[in-house]
């Protein structure tokens, strides 16, 4: 193939028909006309000898051909950027929007501290915080540019995945202040109160119950729940007993939680931030990555 006979423009639009899988969205986010869209859409077809996106029920889908090509256009895409660059803008002069996909409890930590260290560093860029749907998606999000940063547990570190760890956390038993197991929480104590347990998937049974039935031992699980910022408030109301990481709990400001250390050994997990590498030369994404890292510096040190 003849580079000189591929023109960037063509690979601009590909990239946003493959983010969108819809003609009109490509074009309204294009500022094109539909009909000069769906044209460049058949020359792509043409280059690639795919069919690139197929109508499906419900709409244009992505063939196999199209998700693969994704993260790649990306990289190609992003690399034309930084070659054509001026050099670095001052931060206070940049219009961005910054994408994080978090969990829930690394996000309540961090996103307070983070907009007040924004606006006072970069205020034109804005922080979207995207839906959390586990760290798989996370890492495909990022694979295919639709988040630029990604915060949670990520055990493993695929190709072209940047990862740093955050924090170290440990799980505390946290309880009402008041509850009976208050100051007095023995293993026996721990399981004679009910449980409640945070699965994004709903799972009644954690890795805990795995461990306590090695034992021989049980609990009971009266709620699951699928974020931890639904627990404090619960716990508040009831008798429940639910474990919570050690830094989340330390948020709780307002002296209705009491804590105590699980009676068992919990393994506890470390909080990972993670990029896409095609972005470590990104003047604004790095200024964002080291602001996030200096907050959890804080929290880890108390």
């Amino acid at each position: 193939m003849n580079l000189r006979s591929i023109d960037l423009n063509l690979l601009v639009i590909l990239d946003a028909l493959l983010d969108e899988a819809h003609v009109s969205r490509a074009a309204q986010r294009l500022n094109l006309s539909q009909p000069a869209v769906s044209s460049a859409l058949q020359r792509c077809r043409h280059l690639f000898g795919d069919e690139l996106l197929d109508r499906g029920k419900g709409g244009m889908q992505r063939t196999p051909r199209g998700d693969a090509l994704r993260a790649p256009l990306k990289s190609v895409l992003a690399g034309v950027l930084d070659l054509l660059a001026p050099g670095d803008i001052p931060l206070r002069d940049v219009e961005r929007t910054v994408r994080i996909t978090t969990a829930d409890h690394p996000a309540a930590m961090m996103t307070g501290p983070l907009l007040e260290a924004l606006r006072q560093s970069a205020p034109g860029v804005t922080a979207i915080i995207q839906p959390w749907h586990g760290s798989d998606a996370a890492i495909a999000a990022l694979m295919n540019g639709d988040a630029d940063l990604a915060i949670s547990v990520f055990m493993s570190e695929p190709e072209d995945i940047m990862r740093v760890t955050l924090l170290q956390e440990t799980y505390v038993v946290a309880m009402r202040k008041g509850h009976p197991a208050e100051g007095q929480l023995d293993l026996d104590t721990w399981l004679a109160w009910p449980h409640v347990t945070v699965s994004g998937r709903g799972d009644q049974r954690t890795p805990v119950d795995a461990q306590l039935a090695g034992m021989g031992l049980s609990r009971r699980v009266g709620l699951v729940v699928p974020t931890f910022q639904l627990v404090p408030d619960l716990l508040t109301r009831t008798d429940f007993l639910a474990l919570l990481p050690s830094h989340s709990f330390a948020w709780q400001k307002d002296g209705s939680l009491v804590s105590a250390t699980p009676p068992i050994a919990v393994d506890g997990f470390p909080l990972h931030l993670a990029w896409h590498r095609r972005q470590n030369g990104d003047q604004v994404l790095s200024h964002v990555t080291s602001t996030i890292r200096q907050i959890f510096r804080g929290i880890a040190a108390g």
